[in-house]
């Protein structure tokens, strides 16, 4: 059963910086592309980065590019999302999700096939 574990969420101050982890199990890593999306509340999914482990491509959103950086560490099937000067509008539920090949840098949820449960990110003001 493919599985995406995250890790890392939790409350930081403005300016602060987290480092988010998401955790492959169940599928070919090395086959999928692993992107990070966030969710405020009442707000759509928005796609904010993505890696593929094929061809090593990678992919910053304009709203978080200069303080987000994402890499993938084959041997552990983890994809990490490094977050620098957080600001309380980065506040949301960040999910992983998997889709095969490379990447696709307009990010629809629709277009991935497995997602992690989400860990929570809030940054206080």
């Amino acid at each position: 059963e493919a599985q995406l574990v995250e890790f890392g969420g939790g409350l930081v101050q403005t300016g602060g910086s987290l480092t988010l982890s998401c955790t492959a199990s169940g599928f070919t890593f090395g086959d999928y592309a692993i992107a990070w999306f966030r969710q405020a509340p009442g707000k759509e999914r928005e796609g904010i980065s993505c890696i593929s482990n094929v061809d090593g491509g990678s992919y910053i959103a304009d709203s978080v590019k200069g303080r987000f950086s994402i890499s993938s560490n084959y041997a552990k099937k983890t994809v990490y999302l490094q977050m620098n000067s957080l600001k309380p509008e980065d506040t949301a539920v960040y999910y992983c999700a998997a889709r095969p090949g490379i990447i696709v840098t307009t990010m629809v949820p629709s277009f991935y096939d497995y997602w992690g449960q989400g860990t929570q990110v809030t940054v206080s003001s």
